[in-house]
C-alpha cells in the first residue's frame, strides 16, 4: 500500500512556515510514503515564489499543486519550467508555462499527480477541465502509471463532485482545493476513487478563510473595498490520508486529517 498525504491551501505565512515545522513530524507519525501540498496561497495569500515552493519541498512536499492564484507572483513563470514537481493547473493550456502534471518515481512504483482547475465562478476563462483530464488521464494509463491522484481546484461543489464521478475508477483519488473549508464528506466511490469535496487549508484556525475576522465581517457590512491581512494564532493543518492499492491504483481507505498546531507541538 501507498500511504499519500494531501494537504490544502497554505495560507500565507503563518501557514507555511505550520506546514514547514510539522511535515516531518506528520509524516512518521502516519507512516506517509508520499506528499503532495497546495501551495496557492502561501506567498502571503496570493500565489507562490520560487524559494517558498523549495522550503516546502525540503520540509517534505513531494509535490506542489496550485490553482487561480498560480501567477500573483511574477517570478514565477519563469520558475515553474525548471521545477516540474510544482504544478499550474492543467487546463491553462498549453501555451502557459510549466506543467498540469508529473509522475514520481517511488520504491512503491510511479505515482502521478495531476492539478486541475474548475470554471464555474472561476477566473481566468479556461479549457474545458473534464476533457483536459480525460485526455490527461488516459495518456498516464497508457504509460503504465496505476497511482493517480488528482487536486481538483474548484469553487462548487457540484463541479468537485461531478469531477470525482467522471474520474471514478480511472484515478486513485480526487480531491478538492480552493474553498478553504474542509468539507465531511470523504468516501471511496465503486470504481475505486476515493473523494473529498475539499480538503480545507492549512492556515490560522481563527480566522475567515485564513484573514483576519474584523476586516472580513467590515467588508460584508460596509460592502467598501478594504485589505484582509492573513490572521495570526495557531494554525490548523487541513488535508485527507489517502491509502492505495499499488497494483491496481485503486483507494482502499480515505479519512481526513485536521490538526491544530501550536507552540507545544501538534
Amino acid at each position: 500500500m501507498i500511504k499519500l498525504l494531501f494537504l490544502g491551501d497554505v495560507v500565507g505565512e503563518p501557514g507555511r512556515k505550520a506546514v514547514i515545522s510539522y511535515l516531518e513530524q506528520v509524516k512518521k507519525e502516519k507512516s506517509v510514503d508520499f506528499i503532495v501540498v497546495n501551495g496557492e496561497n502561501s506567498a502571503g495569500g496570493r500565489g507562490i515564489t520560487p524559494k517558498i515552493s523549495i522550503d516546502l519541498m525540503r520540509a517534505g512536499a513531494t509535490v506542489i499543486t496550485t490553482g487561480d492564484h498560480i501567477w500573483d507572483q511574477k517570478e514565477i513563470s519563469d520558475y515553474l519550467p525548471d521545477e516540474p514537481r510544482l504544478l499550474r493547473p492543467i487546463n491553462f493550456g498549453e501555451e502557459a508555462p510549466g506543467n498540469g502534471s508529473v509522475v514520481i518515481p517511488t520504491p512503491k512504483g510511479k505515482v502521478a499527480v495531476i492539478n486541475a482547475m474548475g470554471r464555474t465562478f472561476m477566473n481566468p476563462p479556461l479549457e474545458n477541465p473534464f476533457t483536459a483530464m480525460e485526455k490527461e488521464v488516459a495518456r498516464l494509463r497508457e504509460e503504465g502509471v496505476q497511482v493517480i491522484f488528482v487536486d481538483f481546484h474548484a469553487e462548487t461543489t457540484s463541479e468537485k463532485i461531478a469531477m470525482g464521478r467522471a474520474l471514478d475508477g480511472s484515478v486513485s483519488a480526487v480531491v478538492g482545493t480552493h474553498t478553504h473549508v474542509q468539507t465531511a464528506d470523504e468516501r471511496i466511490f465503486p470504481g475505486g476513487t476515493a473523494y473529498l469535496t475539499d480538503a480545507g487549508m492549512c492556515g490560522p484556525d481563527d480566522s475567515v478563510l485564513g484573514r483576519a475576522v474584523d476586516s472580513v465581517v467590515w467588508r460584508f457590512k460596509s460592502s467598501l473595498p478594504t485589505r484582509f491581512p492573513i490572521a495570526k494564532g495557531p494554525v490548523r493543518l487541513c488535508g485527507a490520508l489517502i491509502e492505495i492499492d499499488e497494483t491496481t491504483g485503486k483507494a482502499v481507505h480515505i479519512e481526513r486529517v485536521s490538526i491544530l498546531c501550536s507552540d507545544e507541538g501538534v
